[in-house]
């Protein structure tokens, strides 16, 4: 091809163009690329090797749960690290309880819970249960003993006025812990309305105290007088060996303290009942005899000397912490 300046020059071909480098080629140098798949290999932590014939299937990896306020997490339950639930407070799991023996009382059969709570218990009324017990084992005493034993046993324990004359403490004491007729239920009810109820406000020492002093209060205030009346020969001295036992003064010292607790209408209420219980005792008994006479005094006596003595004094006592 000629030129501008007329001569004649021969072109180089062009060269053929190089082939592109693929992805892989390019970038970091050879070398540099077997040192990073190295490193990356080495922070890579082996699995588990599967079992053969079975094919590796890839899972996603289990998404740790933050703890939640209040609850606690099943890896402290469970001791296990990938164990992450969270629990709340009341979901732990707790012991089976125990069942009840009430479970095979049909439903209209079981006592009422208010019911249950006015029963003397070792628990919460343990100077009226033990009472009670000890009733219950003079009463089977009279029951089933020999009729000799008992006789001398109950002769010692009388409060009458020979008694009280040669061996007043030892009377005084031992009179409170047997029943007459030996009828003990009865007087396990009346313990349960009159007495218990009494311990439960105040205590079992100073039940103890009030049932024992109006016991010996009222013992005292109505045999002294018939003493009186037998050295003065206005009664015979047969009067003095009539059996004194029981343990009505007791109990109705503290029913006149509970009654005297009441206010309004129900403290005169309760005022009618008390005395309304005292009449009936000496009518159903024996109104005719000197014996009756005597033990429906005493039963006065006790009776108000909790009702104007003792209530007025435990009026303003706290109840005792339960």
């Amino acid at each position: 091809m000629p030129s501008h300046s007329g001569r004649m020059t021969l072109r180089e071909p062009t060269p053929a163009p190089r082939p592109a480098r693929s992805a892989a080629t390019t970038g970091t140098p050879r070398k540099r690329r077997s040192l990073t798949w190295l490193r990356r290999q080495a922070h890579v932590q082996p699995g588990p090797i599967p079992p053969p014939g079975t094919t590796d299937v890839l899972e996603p990896a289990p998404t740790v749960a933050p703890p939640q306020s209040g609850g606690t997490l099943l890896e402290d339950v469970l001791g296990s690290p990938t164990a992450t639930a969270v629990l709340a407070e009341n979901a732990l799991v707790q012991p089976a309880p125990r069942p009840s023996f009430l479970a095979a009382v049909p439903a209209g059969w079981r006592p009422k819970r208010a019911w249950l709570s006015l029963i003397p218990s070792p628990r919460s009324t343990p100077f009226t249960f033990g009472y009670l017990v000890l009733l219950l084992g003079t009463s089977l005493l009279i029951r089933f003993g020999s009729s000799k034993l008992t006789g001398k046993l109950l002769a010692v324990s009388s409060t009458d006025a020979h008694n009280m004359a040669r061996h007043p403490l030892t009377a005084l004491l031992t009179s409170a812990f047997w029943i007459a007729d030996g009828g003990w239920l009865p007087y396990a009810v009346i313990f349960a309305i009159a007495v218990a109820p009494f311990e439960r406000r105040f205590g079992g020492l100073r039940t103890a105290l009030v049932f024992f002093s109006g016991h010996v209060l009222a013992t005292i205030a109505t045999e002294l007088p018939v003493m009186a009346l037998i050295h003065s020969d206005v009664l015979p001295h047969s009067a003095g060996r009539w059996l004194d036992i029981g343990v009505s003064y007791g109990f109705l010292t503290t029913a006149g303290v509970l009654v005297a607790l009441l206010s309004g209408r129900a403290r005169i209420a309760g005022i009618v009942a008390l005395e309304l219980f005292v009449i009936s005792v000496y009518v159903t008994d024996d109104p005719a005899s000197l014996a009756s006479v005597v033990t429906a005094l005493g039963h006065a006596c006790a009776a108000h000397f909790g009702l104007l003595i003792w209530g007025p004094r435990l009026r303003s006592v706290a109840r005792i912490a339960r």
